[in-house]
C-alpha cells in the first residue's frame, strides 16, 4: 500500500503487478475520501531491454471537456521534454476524446511521466489510458501514412443510421479503414428549417483493389436510402481548385430555357418531349438543338425580356457563388443554352466567364437559328480547357456541375465533375452527384463546412 497525495485529497494506490512473456499489465485503482471508485488501466507494453532504445508510448483521454485541460496535460509531458509524434481531437457536444502518440527521452522515466498524468487525469475527473507502441509497428505506420487516402461524402437532408451503416460495411467489405470522420454541416438544429442539410466526410486509408465495385455499390446505397454519396481521391488539387463552370439550364436556374420560350411559342409540349430526350442521351444534342430551336421560329423578342426576369436561380446557387466568389474563386457558365440568358445571369451573379449559344434575332423576331458554332457536349469540354489555358490553371484545378448527358464531356475532364439532380445514366457515368439538397451541397463536396459557410456570409 502507498500513500499518495493529489491536492487536497488524500489518496491511495494499491499497485498490483502482473507480468506476461512480454508485457505487462499495471492496474492502478484510486479510491478518494468519498470512497468512489476511480479504474485506471493502461498497457505499459515493456519491450524487451535491448528494443527498448526508443519507448513510444499512445495516450488516449477521455472525459467531460473543459478550458486549460489539454494544457494543464501537455505542461506535464513538456517538463519531461516529451516529443509529440503524433496528436488528434475531437469535440462531440462538449465530450471530448484526445489522442496524442508521444516518445519519451531515454533519460526520462516513462513511469514518472505516467504517474503524474494520472494524478492530473483524476484531478480533471477525466479517463486515460496508455499503450505502448512497437518501434517496428510504429516504422509501419509511418509507412502507411504516406499512402493514397480516399474521401468519401455523405450528403443529404438528414444523415440516417441506415445510410451511414451501408456505408461504412461498404468500406469494411473492402478491407478499407475509416482513419477521421469530419461533420461539415455541423449540429442538426431543433428548429424546422426550410432547406435542412446533413453532411459528413470520412476520409479512408487502406489499398483498394476494386474501385469499380465499390462505387457500384456506393451507388446502390445512394439510390436506396436516397443520400448523395461521393468517393474520391483526397490529392493536393483537392485544396488547390481554383475555376468553376455550371451549366445553366435546370443547373444554375430551375428551368430548361428553351421549353418557356416554346410555351410562348405554342409549341411547349412538343419542345419538351424533344428536350428531355436530348437530356437522357437518346438524341444527338445537336440535332435536338437544332429542331428545338427552328420551333421557336418568329418569336418576339421582347419575350426573352419576360421569360429572363421570370427565371428562378436553383435552391443555394447564389450562396455558392457569393461563398466561392469571397473564397477567390473563377466562376463562368459553359451551356448549350441561350447568350442572353447567360449574360443576363453574369450581371446579376458577376459570374468571370459565359460560354452560350447565340439565338439568332432579325427585325425583332427569332429566325429559328443561332449564329457560329453549336455549343454541345464536345463544345463544352473544349472551352473548359480553353478556360485553364487562360487562367495558366490545370484541368485538376477546375470543378464542373451539370444535369444533362451533355454535360458528361466537360465532368469527365475536370478535376471534380458533379452530376447534379441528373438522370441515373448520367449520374452513373459522372459517378460524382448532387441529387438530394441543392446547389450548396457543392461547398460540403469542396470540404467546406457550415461554420466556414456562415462566415462567409456575415
Amino acid at each position: 500500500m502507498i500513500e499518495l497525495l493529489t491536492g487536497s485529497k488524500l489518496c491511495f494506490a494499491n499497485i498490483k503487478l502482473i507480468f506476461f512473456t512480454k508485457r505487462m499489465l499495471l492496474f492502478l485503482r484510486f479510491i478518494d475520501s468519498e470512497c468512489m471508485l476511480f479504474d485506471y488501466f493502461f498497457d505499459s507494453g515493456l519491450i524487451e531491454r535491448e528494443l527498448a532504445m526508443r519507448e513510444i508510448i499512445l495516450i488516449n483521454i477521455t472525459g467531460k471537456d473543459k478550458p486549460g485541460l489539454t494544457c494543464s496535460l501537455t505542461n506535464i509531458l513538456a517538463q519531461y521534454e516529451v516529443i509529440i509524434l503524433d496528436i488528434g481531437q475531437a469535440v462531440i457536444h462538449d465530450y471530448l476524446s484526445l489522442g496524442i502518440l508521444v516518445e519519451i527521452p531515454s533519460k526520462h522515466s516513462s513511469s514518472s511521466i505516467l504517474k503524474d498524468l494520472l494524478f492530473q487525469a483524476h484531478k480533471l475527473e477525466i479517463q486515460i489510458q496508455f499503450s505502448a507502441i512497437d518501434v517496428k509497428n510504429y516504422k509501419g505506420w509511418v509507412a502507411r501514412n504516406g499512402y493514397e487516402r480516399l474521401i468519401i461524402t455523405l450528403l443529404g437532408r438528414t444523415l440516417t443510421a441506415e445510410q451511414l451503416s451501408g456505408v461504412t460495411t461498404a468500406i469494411a467489405d473492402n478491407q478499407l479503414n475509416i482513419d477521421i470522420i469530419t461533420n461539415l454541416s455541423g449540429s442538426v438544429s431543433m428548429e424546422t428549417e426550410l432547406f435542412p442539410k446533413a453532411c459528413i466526410q470520412l476520409t479512408i486509408s487502406g489499398k483498394l483493389n476494386d474501385p469499380r465495385r465499390l462505387r457500384h455499390r456506393l451507388l446502390e446505397i445512394s439510390e436506396e436510402t436516397n443520400i448523395d454519396i461521393s468517393f474520391h481521391v483526397d490529392n493536393i488539387y483537392r485544396h488547390a481548385r481554383k475555376l468553376v463552370v455550371f451549366d445553366m439550364d435546370s443547373t444554375l436556374i430551375q428551368c430548361e430555357v428553351i421549353n418557356e420560350l416554346a410555351k410562348y411559342a405554342g409549341v411547349g409540349e412538343e419542345v419538351s418531349r424533344i428536350t428531355e430526350s436530348a437530356m437522357n442521351g437518346e438524341m444527338n444534342f445537336k440535332e435536338s438543338f437544332s429542331k428545338r430551336v427552328a420551333l421557336l421560329k418568329g418569336l418576339d423578342e421582347k419575350i426573352l425580356a419576360e421569360v429572363a426576369k421570370n427565371l428562378e436561380l436553383t435552391e443555394g446557387a447564389q450562396r455558392v457563388i457569393i461563398t466561392l466568389k469571397k473564397l477567390g474563386y473563377k466562376i463562368g457558365i459553359i451551356s448549350g443554352g441561350f447568350d442572353y440568358f447567360g449574360k443576363y445571369l453574369q450581371n446579376k451573379l458577376g459570374l468571370d466567364y459565359v460560354f452560350t449559344n447565340a439565338l439568332e434575332i432579325k427585325d425583332g423576331k427569332i429566325t429559328g437559328d443561332v449564329t457560329g458554332d453549336i455549343i454541345d457536349g464536345p463544345k463544352k469540354a473544349e472551352i473548359l480547357k480553353t478556360i485553364t489555358t487562360v487562367e495558366n490553371i490545370s484541368l485538376q484545378q477546375t470543378i464542373a456541375i451539370g444535369d444533362g448527358s451533355n454535360d458528361l464531356p466537360m465532368l469527365s475532364i475536370a478535376g471534380l465533375g458533379i452530376a447534379f439532380h441528373a438522370k441515373p445514366l448520367v449520374k452513373e457515368k459522372a459517378q460524382k452527384f448532387i441529387s438530394n439538397v441543392g446547389l450548396d451541397g457543392l461547398l460540403y463536396l469542396m470540404g467546406i463546412s457550415e461554420r466556414e459557410i456562415r462566415q462567409n456570409f456575415q
